[in-house]
């Protein structure tokens, strides 16, 4: 079994499009959501829901009102300003503390100073995750809640999933559509993969974000090809990329062309290369064809 995770330095390239391609052309594949923030491979791929499962990513502390002695330590030392004495509907400063869950970070302070222990460090939810079966095999994905963080161990449990799919059904392949960016999401993308696929445009914000996500996969050593999506809307940039990707270790994967196409087949919820036997299809042909060869 072999992981192939698509990422790219920011958010827009077409990396989820090239994705729900490679699921198409794939044979005994699962796929794996790890876009945990703004996930929406989902969108392309109609899952059926067969499994959801709660995820718990953190804690948050909570006073309990009958343990309180009402000291204010716990307000002091916040650094996030979560804890406060509200202030009730009748104009009236509430006698006991409490803590805003929004503002509330989780780090414990006010649960380990807190001295008559009147203040619960408890888990919570804050995310939820499926595993589902969609016209291309199965799928692993999540949605993490509004504003929540811990979106990295979110990522680590969907690809744990997807790979124990792969080793139960004998499959060959795990196709992972990863967050953008250089941060944690990311990382936990990437960590341990075979392949590193980055999808790049032939822009300046492109390029440079390109080579800092493949600063990051050379760092944990993982092999990295690169794709560079709309490559006719400047081809100048796009040879830039492609040579001084290769400097860099980075091995051009392939290019691919602009075309509404592309834009059409999500507005009918398929993949380009279902969609249209157009030039666009074969130049993502092409690119699995690069992926395959350079995964062994």
């Amino acid at each position: 079994m072999k992981e192939i995770v698509v990422i790219s330095g920011k958010g827009g390239t077409g990396k989820t499009s090239i994705v729900a391609s490679f699921a198409a052309l794939a044979e005994k594949k699962v796929l794996a959501d790890c876009d945990v923030d703004a996930a929406d491979l989902h969108l392309v791929l109609s899952p059926k829901i067969e499994s959801r499962d709660d995820f718990s990513g953190g804690k948050k502390a909570r006073i309990r009102e009958d343990d309180c002695i009402d000291c204010g330590r716990c307000i002091e030392e916040c650094r996030f300003e979560a804890i406060s004495y509200p202030v009730m509907d009748s104009g009236v400063t509430a006698d006991t503390p409490v803590i805003n869950p929004i503002f509330c970070e989780g780090c414990g302070v006010c649960f380990r100073i807190c001295p008559v222990e009147a203040i619960a460090f408890e888990s919570y939810v804050n995310g939820e995750w499926y595993i589902s079966s969609t016209r291309y095999g199965p799928m692993v994905h999540a949605r993490l809640g509004m504003a929540e963080g811990n979106s990295g161990k979110l990522v680590t449990l969907v690809r744990q999933e997807a790979r124990k799919i792969a080793d139960r059904d004998g499959l060959d392949y795990v196709i992972v559509d990863g967050s953008p960016g250089i941060g944690c999401p990311v990382i936990a993308s990437i960590t341990g993969a075979d392949l590193v696929v980055v999808v790049t445009e032939p822009t300046l914000s492109g390029q440079h974000d390109l080579f800092r996500v493949s600063a990051l996969a050379a760092h944990f050593r993982i092999p990295t090809i690169v794709c560079v999506n709309k490559w006719d809307l400047n081809p100048e940039i796009t040879e830039q990329i492609e040579i001084e990707a290769t400097k860099r270790g980075v091995t051009a994967a392939g290019r691919v062309r602009y075309d509404n196409a592309i834009t059409k087949a999500q507005i009918m919820k398929t993949s380009v290369v279902e969609y249209t036997d157009s030039a666009v299809s074969d130049d993502i042909t092409a690119v699995w064809r690069n992926v395959v060869s350079a995964i062994g």
